[in-house]
């Protein structure tokens, strides 16, 4: 699912317009990104945490050409997912 087919299912489901849910999930994703920016952690209760983590510098290969790089440190972010997610997820399968 990509950003379109969600924020259309997010419109179906509130039943709102689309444009309109496409304004909601651009707000949570700058509110969503300043946060983890800052090295904040976001905790959605049952749903899960996103976490950032620092990732550091470290060899590698360009994959075109094999040219050995440097990938430079940066942030990067960790999600765990919560136990109602997981419980849901699970209960489906079985």
């Amino acid at each position: 699912m990509n950003k379109t087919e969600l924020t259309k299912q997010i419109a179906e489901t509130l039943n709102i317009p689309h444009t309109e849910s496409i304004r909601y999930f651009n707000a949570l994703q700058e509110v969503l990104t300043s946060e983890l920016e800052r090295e904040g952690t976001i905790i959605l209760q049952g749903f899960g945490t996103f976490t950032p983590w620092r990732q550091n510098e470290r060899p590698g290969r360009n994959p075109q050409n094999g040219t050995p790089c440097v990938i430079r440190r940066r942030l990067s972010v960790k999600f765990k997912p919560g136990k109602y997610l997981l419980e849901a997820m699970n209960a489906k399968g079985q």
